[in-house]
């Protein structure tokens, strides 16, 4: 477990004060005990000399008795005593033997010490001599164990010494928080907070020098960090776009490639097949005037005739789809037709149809939409196709279409929703390409909404499929016609 800055100051603090105060308490206490032996030692010495000094008065007195005299001088710190003549041999003896063994036996006048320290298992002692004219008197007194000890002393000591230190810590880890470690808590807050989305780091307000210096320079740094990422986004954003438009001109390619193709085979087609096909259906309507045909042979004969009118029908919309847009909006460049009555027409066209018997079709018009830059007979075959093409998906009996147009800005928005379960996945993205369709073999050659998008197109408008509630949306966006007037009706 990793400790905080806060917990590795306060070790650090605290390893600092016992370095600090363990020797100044080993060197008071060692102090101390050497003064109090000091001051003991002076008070034995002084002690013993004025015993001494009495012992060798008293035995100067006419008629005293030198046993009685030391004797007497036992008690208290004195434990033995003894007096010397003048030769040194010892007159009298008194006191434990225990400390009677540390009394010279003998004592001569050519160097005698005046006082020595002893020890043992009772505790220190010390031996002072004193002569005098008639002889010497040593004195054996011992330390107090009391006056010796000096552990209360150094308790005390010990415990102002931890209550300074206490003190001390306390001081420096208020001191150290509020300088370093608080702005570090604050600087690191402010880099999650940016780590986390933020976009600008806070200088923390109570920084000292050079925490203030480090937090500016974070800020700058993290304000070029974000300046850089905005010119990342921006430069990913013209690289998607430029992908994007690399497509759309790749796709324009792709489809004008297409288009030539299918140009040359629609001309190809023209020439090969169209002559022949005119004359068979020249053919076919001239047989079928005729009176002696038997039921069965102009059957035979009708059916030939919806077949050839088939081909002739698909040899058609190859040559719409092939023309170039600018041939297939030589009507629309100049024209303009009023969506109403357009809108209007072919709700009269597709109603009486079988395809619409059993389907609901509800338009909805805003007044007064304006006119658009559109002939009526191309924007007529537009919404034809898109009808037919919801009429042969919706449910039957129950089918609902709905044809709604609204003005949005100066762009005229026809919407045809169906609830027919909407567009394959399978062919949703390349509905509008050539020869693409979800209908079954020999009912669509899928060329019809390729023809409505390049119609539309061809007028600056546009054509999109989107998913609707319960079937497919049809988005037909028109551009208002440069001057609004009163068209005629483009009903035949």
């Amino acid at each position: 477990m990793r400790l905080g800055i806060r917990a590795q100051l306060l070790l650090a603090l605290f390893a600092i004060l016992v370095l600090a105060f363990t020797p100044l308490l080993f060197a008071t206490s060692s102090l101390t005990r050497a003064g109090v032996t000091r001051s003991w030692q002076r008070h034995a010495l002084g002690s013993g000399e004025l015993l001494a000094r009495h012992i060798t008065l008293a035995q100067q007195q006419p008629g005293a008795d030198i046993n009685q005299i030391v004797a007497r001088e036992i008690g208290g710190e004195v434990v033995a005593v003894a007096s010397y003549a003048r030769d040194g041999s010892p007159l009298a003896t008194a006191g434990a033997r225990t400390w009677q063994r540390h009394l010279p036996d003998h004592w001569r006048a050519s160097a005698p010490p005046r006082h020595r320290e002893i020890g043992g298992q009772l505790g220190p002692a010390m031996v002072v001599f004193r002569p005098h004219p008639g002889g010497a008197v040593a004195v054996v007194l011992r330390a107090d164990p009391a006056a010796l000890r000096i552990g209360p002393l150094v308790g005390l000591v010990a415990l102002y010494t931890g209550l300074l230190g206490l003190a001390l810590l306390a001081v420096l880890h208020l001191v150290l928080t509020r300088l370093v470690v608080t702005p570090i808590e604050q600087l690191s807050l402010s880099a999650a907070r940016v780590a986390d989305g933020g976009r600008v780091l806070q200088v923390p307000p109570r920084a000292g020098g050079e925490l203030a210096e480090l937090a500016t320079s974070l800020s700058r740094m993290t304000a070029t960090l974000v300046a850089d990422e905005q010119a990342l986004r921006d430069k990913i954003q013209q690289l998607k776009a430029a992908a994007q438009e690399l497509q759309q001109a790749q796709d324009t390619v792709v489809q004008n490639e297409r288009l030539a193709s299918v140009g040359r085979l629609a001309a190809g087609l023209a020439h090969e097949i169209g002559n022949p096909l005119a004359a068979i259906l020249a053919i076919q309507e001239l047989l079928l005037s005729g009176d002696d045909l038997t039921d069965e042979t102009r059957d035979f004969i009708q059916r030939m005739k919806r077949e050839t009118d088939r081909v002739h029908h698909v040899l058609r919309d190859l040559l719409t789809f092939a023309r170039p847009a600018r041939q297939i909006g030589d009507d629309a460049i100049e024209a303009v037709c009023n969506v109403r009555e357009v809108v209007e027409h072919v709700v009269m066209l597709v109603r009486p149809q079988q395809a619409f018997s059993d389907v609901m079709l509800q338009v909805t018009l805003e007044d007064h939409l304006p006119a658009v830059a559109m002939s009526p007979h191309h924007l007529e075959q537009v919404l034809l196709n898109l009808l037919l093409n919801a009429a042969d998906v919706v449910p039957k009996p129950g089918g609902h279409v709905w044809l709604r147009a609204t003005t949005e800005g100066n762009v005229v928005q026809l919407t045809l929703e169906d609830d027919g379960g909407g567009v394959a996945p399978a062919v949703k993205g390349r509905i509008f390409e050539p020869f693409v369709t979800s209908k079954e073999v020999g009912h669509g050659t899928g060329l019809g909404l390729a023809v409505c998008r390049g119609l539309v197109e061809a007028t600056g408008g546009t054509l999109e499929v989107e998913d609707g509630d319960d079937g497919a949306r049809f988005l037909l966006a028109l551009p208002q016609a440069p001057t609004p007037s009163s068209y005629p009706s483009s009903a035949p």
